[in-house]
């Protein structure tokens, strides 16, 4: 079972809620709720086999949020003392009753179960910040040598990011959690250079960011030397391989591509302070708003598409939320219809619903915590465990395409553009080798619209990203998306080469 941070449980935890509440009731919040958190990160990297970074860092504090009179207040600080955390507090409250005068709105909070005394782990076995960093940096060398010494490599990028989280959240109405969540993101980048041409292609590892521990680097979850032993033939497949004619192809997209499409087409438009305008100054609103809700044609009957904050290894997995809200799972869209949003318990009441989904999140102590994005994820077939080789035999004339690079998608989460890491023709229901410049290009719904067929039970990956950012002053959080492989009829293909000149 993993351990708590010793550093974190040695805190003075309940003394801290215990002063930061007391005061904040005795000044006439309606509601308080504390936060304490311990963030502890590192980062490695490498360039050809040579460290060029090893960042360490760590972020203390409490945060008090208060509602007086219907007005929320926030403050925060460093230092962990019964006295400061009841100045904290009083320093909420005054700021709530400073911005009263100017308030449009009162805060109304869906109702939740208390859930006291209770602990949460995520899913890891080693805890790598129990690792040696030395042991680190000698794996990450030694495969960077692999990759080097293979015909066509010229260089290789490789890193690790590592994240323990351990956070204690308690309320006036009697909720306290403690949970702790680890999460790692290793990376490695094969590049061949082109001298004679001036070019170069890059292959990078498919491996996601996971919610698991330094096992993940050993092999659990991920078969690194498989992946590792075939990346420079694959490269240098790549640097061989045509351009792509532009045009309409139906598309095979591996799990390891489509969940970026995902997080941006579905995962972000379904968060309900977005599709409310609430939310706009960063990345967008949504077209997906409330009034479309039960009758929007999202996609295809084949597309099932869930919000969830409890799968294992998920990035956005916990236990409680930052509003104390035990998480769940849920649908956003069923049967290509569009059923749901993401929430928080603020925002649940103006859906009309007496509970949220558990979707609050701040990602540090020093800020207030918002709505976030779910593990948002696409069902695969429930009925039949088709396989990516059934999917691509029943193309004529079309691509595969694996892993992500680059996107592009507009401030409704509407129109968008997507690479990916490599492309192989499907020609007669086989694949045709690789090809190069491609981009899919379409709009939300006609996308989704497309979709004929996703994958058994046996493609489905869950994939990622550690850096979703959202909000100002901007906050990062880690979510993961799972998916299997899905066939999609007659999408736009450019040719990224030409679309350049």
């Amino acid at each position: 079972m993993p351990r708590l941070d010793p550093d974190f449980a040695a805190l003075p935890l309940a003394a801290l809620a215990d002063a930061a509440l007391g005061r904040a009731r005795a000044l006439g919040a309606q509601h308080a709720d504390v936060r304490v958190e311990r963030i502890v990160t590192q980062s490695i990297d490498l360039r050809d086999g040579h460290v060029t970074g090893v960042a360490d860092d760590v972020v203390v504090g409490l945060a008090v949020r208060v509602v007086v009179d219907g007005v929320w207040g926030f403050a925060s600080h460093g230092e962990l003392t019964p006295d400061r955390a009841a100045a904290t507090a009083a320093r909420a409250v005054d700021v709530a009753r400073t911005l009263a005068p100017v308030a449009v709105e009162r805060v109304e909070r869906a109702g939740e179960p208390v859930h006291a005394g209770v602990e949460w782990f995520s899913a890891y076995e080693v805890d790598p910040f129990t690792v040696p960093t030395r042991e680190k940096v000698e794996l990450l060398t030694e495969w960077s040598g692999r990759l080097l010494a293979a015909d066509g490599v010229d260089h290789v990028q490789a890193g690790v990011a590592q994240v323990r989280e351990c956070k204690f959240y308690a309320d006036l109405a009697g909720t306290t959690t403690t949970q702790q969540r680890v999460r790692v993101a290793p990376s490695f980048t094969a590049t061949a250079v082109d001298r004679a041409g001036g070019g170069f292609e890059s292959m990078s590892t498919l491996a996601p960011p996971v919610g698991r521990g330094w096992e993940y680097l050993r092999g659990q979850g991920w078969d690194w030397d498989d992946e590792l032993a075939r990346l420079p033939g694959l490269l240098a497949e790549k640097t061989k391989a045509p351009s792509v004619t532009a045009g309409a192809y139906d598309l095979v997209i591996d799990p390891t591509n489509l969940w970026l499409t995902i997080h941006e087409s579905v995962g972000h438009a379904t968060e309900y302070d977005r599709a409310i305008g609430y939310e706009a100054a960063y990345a967008g609103s949504s077209f997906a708003t409330p009034d479309l809700l039960g009758t929007l044609r999202y996609g295809s009957e084949h597309m099932h598409v869930t919000g969830d904050r409890t799968v294992p290894h998920g990035l956005a997995t916990i236990g409680y939320d930052d509003d104390g809200v035990a998480t769940t799972e849920w649908d956003l869209v069923r049967d290509g219809t569009l059923v749901g949003y993401q929430l928080d318990r603020t925002f649940a009441p103006r859906l009309g619903l007496d509970r949220s989904n558990g979707c609050a999140f701040a990602d540090s102590p020093h800020h207030v915590p918002i709505q976030r994005m779910a593990n948002v994820s696409l069902r695969p077939d429930p009925a039949r465990d088709t396989t990516t080789e059934e999917l691509i035999a029943g193309v004529d004339r079309g691509i595969y395409v694996v892993g992500d690079r680059s996107w592009s998608i507009d401030m409704q989460r509407y129109n968008f553009q997507f690479t990916g890491q490599r492309f192989y023709a499907i020609e007669d229901g086989a694949l045709a080798g690789q090809l190069r410049d491609v981009a899919y290009q379409a709009t939300t719904t006609d996308f989704w619209g497309s979709l004929d067929a996703v994958g058994g039970p046996s493609t489905w990956v869950l994939h990622g990203a550690m850096n979703c950012g959202k909000a100002q002053p901007g906050q990062v959080a880690a979510v993961s998306h799972g998916c299997p492989s899905a066939r999609f009829r007659g999408v736009t293909v450019l040719n990224t080469r030409e679309e350049g000149q």
